[in-house]
């Protein structure tokens, strides 16, 4: 597999690394907002894609607290794989999951975790070490340091090493590939309004004031005339 090889739906599976709210209070890089907004939108496309998906905690009662609500809302089945390492890669459980998912093909392993330069550094590194065919793409704006120099020099040292930066609204489009895929078209335009910001905003001008749509709709569900037509 190679690195010009883009992301598709079948050859992706994703991680996320101690999305816990103690781990967000230490984030300085990234509005925390913004970055919940962000990793909650990549989970959703995520679940839209069928991605494989393994979440891992750290010191969930006695220092990190549960892992974000909302995220945990996208996937109720999965299980949540607790540790006490800061390295998630020293984890048998969470080795054994990427691991499994990677026999199938899925070595493009998209990676959104707290805190850049450490969890999100260490893992990238030694799953590369150890898995020199798996390839790391690590979100950096799903992610976030305890500074933003924190933060920036850990993305260069991953870039250095061979890992892709890449943004969580460019991994849902990349999977989308084409708008003519239409059994996740309806899916990908609803979640980019629910949080994409400007380019929501756009989608949702486009449906309406070019498109002409005299129906609105919120949450993929009608809610009566467009009030302008």
């Amino acid at each position: 597999m190679s690195k010009l090889e883009v992301l598709t739906p079948a050859n992706s599976q994703l991680i996320f690394i101690d999305q816990q709210p103690q781990m967000a209070f230490g984030v300085q890089s990234i509005d925390r907002q913004v970055l919940k907004n962000n990793v909650v939108g990549l989970a959703k496309a995520g679940k839209i894609f069928n991605i494989p998906t393994t979440i891992t905690t750290v010191e969930t009662q006695s220092f990190s607290g549960h892992t974000f609500p909302e995220l945990l809302a996208v996937f109720p089945e999965n299980d949540i794989l607790e540790r006490t390492s800061m390295n998630s890669w020293d984890d048998q459980n969470v080795r054994d999951a990427l691991d499994r998912n990677a026999a199938q093909g899925r070595k493009k392993i998209v990676v959104s975790g707290l805190w850049t330069e450490v969890c999100n550094t260490t893992f990238a590194l030694s799953a590369l070490n150890d898995r020199p065919d798996f390839e790391i793409y690590m979100v950096a704006d799903a992610s976030g340091g305890t500074t933003a120099d924190g933060h920036k020099y850990a993305m260069d040292r991953m870039v250095q090493a061979g890992i892709v930066p890449v943004t969580w609204q460019q991994v849902l489009l990349e999977w989308q590939r084409d708008w003519a895929r239409k059994e996740t078209y309806d899916a990908v335009t609803t979640l980019v309004k629910e949080h994409s910001g400007a380019y929501g905003m756009g989608v949702d001008y486009a449906y309406t004031m070019v498109h002409g749509a005299t129906e609105r709709v919120t949450h993929g569900k009608r809610i009566g005339p467009n009030p302008a037509k």
